[in-house]
């Protein structure tokens, strides 16, 4: 199973845990991720289901391509991290 880490700015709005979970890809890592926690899938998915433009996604310390379908394969060993674009002044 991916294990799933989050970064700390982003634990700031939602509150959520790094965990390990099944998929093949990421949409369904990230949907496993969303059933545990509901208030993290509004953050991380608009309503088409697409990535938001403030997140973007590492599977393995590469970013993923496929921001629309989200179709980019984890392994079983695979690390994502999540994260949330920053700005400011």
């Amino acid at each position: 199973m991916a294990l799933v880490e989050f970064t700390p700015n982003l634990y700031r709005h939602v509150k959520c845990q790094s965990m390990t979970v099944p998929g093949d890809t990421i949409i369904q890592v990230l949907y496993t991720v969303c059933e545990e926690n509901t208030r993290l899938r509004s953050y991380l998915l608009d309503d088409q289901g697409q990535l938001r433009k403030h997140v973007t996604v590492f599977i393995d310390n590469v970013r993923i391509q496929d921001r629309s379908n989200l179709s980019d394969t984890v392994s079983a060993s695979s690390a994502v991290y999540i994260a949330q674009a920053l700005s400011g002044g």
